[in-house]
């Protein structure tokens, strides 16, 4: 029997943000606020996805090009866990230097999704783009140069990015930066500062143009790069232009080099210089007290998570986040009760992924929605619980536990952090707003590092010799069992990221994959416990919304989990009717 009851919110104080998000679902926030705060909070994503159902009844060698589609943004992700879950059902080892490739196109997604994430999907919560026009660049460039030795940092630089702002604003064109909530009180950074920020936007769009060559060089393209069940699409040939060889190689060096410079000498020391006029949200945002993962910053796992990075997987439970506690997949399961999917079991029921069902059952109003949330069922979203616990997956996640566990590159950076915002050297505060920013800013830090390793590692056993990147063993159907299952495990940019598979006579007859939105923006559960999102903003009931028609408290807490905004957020008053228009600058 459900303990979850719908809601009934008086229409005076009914705040709504639909969509938050148009990249990775729609994403719907309903709010009851009032007093300058979020007394509750529903989240509803409000489209279908469904490729579960498309993976069924598929050669598994395929099915890795169908789940890739799930999301364009961390392209090639879902790919990489697919290959694992196949692999791990097969029991199909893959070469060494295939094992490294998927490591470095995992490794570049990873990156570049956390520097577009904070500049271009979340730093305008925090920089005022508008005040920037007051900042004097000689300012600025003291600042940058306090900062690193970063080259593009000289006040002639900076002014010439202000003029630019000046003149496109000037004749009414704000481009990128329409409808931003500029001035808004809860905006807090210098004009020099701002200036910063808005540079470094601009310049991590280039940088990301570059990045991506990473994946068309071992991939052959982006988004979605090319791989192969048994190991990767490319070979390694030294006197073949249509291989990996010595160009590949060493253009593959300055562009992971070039990565690693961006990421310790722009964007960490950015997230340094503006977290500290935003301490107040080291307090705020906090999710449920329950966080796990399966390892390092873009670790690969065929099969059950086993350890072999430098972060161990973990679990953090009940607010002790001191003891790390061992992860065991099979006390997954997913629950539908606040869901639009039904069970044979009933919707209360749990199930574990190798057995879980994908069966729309949709019993909600016909758009345009006026609210989701007075009833039982309001998103697409399923509900994965650990043990019957809410969950929050992420790269905060990741770097509490590498604290707890006394990982020395995670200790140092989160107690550089603590010192930075001027409380007690502990990973507590990464359970916040900021401390996933700040995580994200490290995971990035700890990823490319590791990157900059696994490209010399390839290289050197290039040099050996080691050049095969398939493994033929068991492609032919006639080698596999009549019937059997794989998980594969992905610490992917937004928390960890799991595909199970059952396969029988040659075809995939049940796949389900578990996403780190799925457990982060998931709904209530039949305990009526509130997924991270919902608990984030409402759980305390003194998460701060000054002005309803301008949310930008709220964003700054859902866009810290990464939930792939875009496109246009469009707010609506207790009559239904639409107030404001927003597009993300």
């Amino acid at each position: 029997m459900s303990n979850y009851t719908s809601a009934a919110v008086p229409e005076s104080s009914r705040v709504v943000i639909d969509p938050v998000t148009r990249i990775e679902g729609h994403l719907r926030v309903e709010m009851e606020a009032g007093d300058g705060v979020i007394k509750n909070a529903w989240t509803s994503t409000t489209q279908y996805r469904g490729i579960e159902v498309i993976a069924c009844k598929r050669d598994p060698r395929d099915v890795w090009a169908f789940v890739e589609r799930i999301c364009g943004v961390c392209t090639g992700t879902h790919a990489i866990a697919a290959l694992a879950a196949v692999e791990d059902a097969l029991q199909y080892p893959v070469p060494i230097q295939a094992k490294l490739m998927r490591d470095l196109v995992s490794g570049a997604l990873g990156i570049q999704d956390h520097v577009i994430h904070f500049y271009q999907l979340q730093a305008m919560d925090w920089v005022d783009v508008v005040s920037a026009l007051k900042a004097n660049p000689n300012e600025t460039a003291a600042i940058a140069k306090s900062l690193s030795d970063w080259p593009l940092s000289s006040a002639t630089y900076f002014a010439g990015v202000q003029k630019k702002l000046k003149d496109s604003i000037a004749h009414g064109q704000y481009s990128i930066f329409t409808n931003g909530y500029w001035g808004h009180p809860a905006y807090k950074l210098p004009p020099a500062v701002n200036l910063l920020g808005v540079a470094h936007y601009l310049q991590a769009l280039v940088w990301q143009r570059d990045m991506i060559k990473i994946h068309t060089i071992l991939g052959g393209k982006n988004p979605h790069p090319n791989f192969l069940v048994g190991g990767m699409a490319c070979a390694i040939n030294m006197n073949n232009d249509q291989a990996i060889n010595q160009f590949s190689l060493s253009y593959l060096k300055q562009l992971v080099d070039t990565c690693h410079d961006f990421i310790h000498k722009v964007y960490y020391p950015d997230i340094v210089a503006i977290a500290g006029f935003y301490k107040d949200y080291a307090h705020i945002g906090a999710s449920n007290p329950n966080l796990f993962c399966t390892g390092d910053p873009s670790e690969i796992n065929t099969g059950a998570p086993a350890g072999k990075g430098m972060i161990k997987p973990g679990v953090l439970l009940n607010g002790d986040y001191k003891n790390v506690l061992p992860f065991d997949q099979d006390k997954i399961k997913e629950f539908v009760t606040s869901a639009w999917y039904k069970y044979t079991e009933g919707r209360d029921a749990g199930l574990a992924p190798y057995d879980g069902q994908t069966d729309a059952d949709y019993n909600g109003p016909r758009p345009p929605y006026k609210w989701l949330s007075d009833r039982p069922q309001y998103t697409w979203v399923k509900a994965p619980r650990y043990d019957g616990h809410a969950m929050a997956v992420g790269p905060n996640a990741r770097m509490m536990i590498g604290y707890a566990q006394g990982v020395p590159a995670i200790v140092e950076r989160v107690d550089a952090a603590c010192d930075k915002l001027g409380l007690p050297r502990d990973n507590a505060f990464m359970n916040s707003t900021l401390g996933r920013v700040y995580g994200r800013a490290l995971d990035a830090m700890i990823n490319v590092d590791m990157m900059v390793n696994q490209l010399q590692e390839m290289t050197n056993r290039i040099k050996n010799g080691e050049t095969a990147t398939f493994n033929p063993e068991k492609w032919e159907p006639e080698t596999w069992p009549s019937s059997c299952k794989g998980v594969g495990w992905v610490e992917a940019p937004r928390g960890s990221l799991s595909h199970w598979v059952r396969i029988e006579n040659g075809q995939t007859v049940n796949y389900q994959a578990v996403v780190p939105s799925t457990w982060n923006s998931s709904g209530r559960d039949a305990e009526g416990q509130m997924g991270p999102y919902e608990y984030s903003l409402a759980h305390t009931g003194t998460h701060p919304l000054v002005d309803p028609s301008r949310p930008v408290e709220a964003l700054r807490t859902i866009h810290s989990y990464d939930p792939c905004q875009s496109c246009a957020v469009h707010l609506f008053d207790e009559e239904g009717e639409a107030i404001l228009t927003r597009q993300d600058p």
